[in-house]
């Protein structure tokens, strides 16, 4: 199979809906909400998209200051097309954008925890988040 990749070629809400949806992520992101989705694209300042012909099977969604930390949002490939090397090409494009001691940080979804390490990703032992509407004590 022969794939075409793309750096910050603009796709519309209802493309990126339509792969969020075929992937694991779809129940973990705001599918319904089309306006946080164009957000989501909107404020983006990395993207990388793969392609079968005209047909978009994979997103590598990022934000970056592109010279210390690179935190990647979205690894998202259509499952039809995962195990191609999809995820992994997508990653190597953010990296060639980045510093060359840049770091890409992730928080990795539930059934994506044991690919990450497989292509060479190190588990760090801390993470912590907090909700936009929850107070800080």
């Amino acid at each position: 199979m022969s794939f075409f990749y793309t750096i910050d070629r603009t796709i519309t809400v209802d493309q990126f809906i339509a792969l969020l949806s075929k992937t694991s992520l779809g129940v973990r992101r705001p599918l319904h909400d089309r306006a946080r989705i164009a957000a989501m694209l909107e404020h983006t300042n990395l993207l990388g998209t793969a392609w079968d012909g005209g047909q978009l099977i994979g997103v590598a969604r990022a934000f970056s200051d592109f010279s210390y930390c690179c935190y990647l949002s979205d690894l998202a490939v259509d499952e039809t097309y995962q195990r191609h090397g999809i995820g992994k090409a997508l990653i190597s494009l953010l990296q060639k954008q980045l510093h060359p001691e840049a770091k890409i940080i992730l928080l990795a979804a539930p059934l994506a925890v044991d690919y990450y390490p497989r292509i060479g990703f190190e588990k760090h032992p801390s993470a912590w988040t907090v909700r936009a509407d929850q107070a800080l004590q």
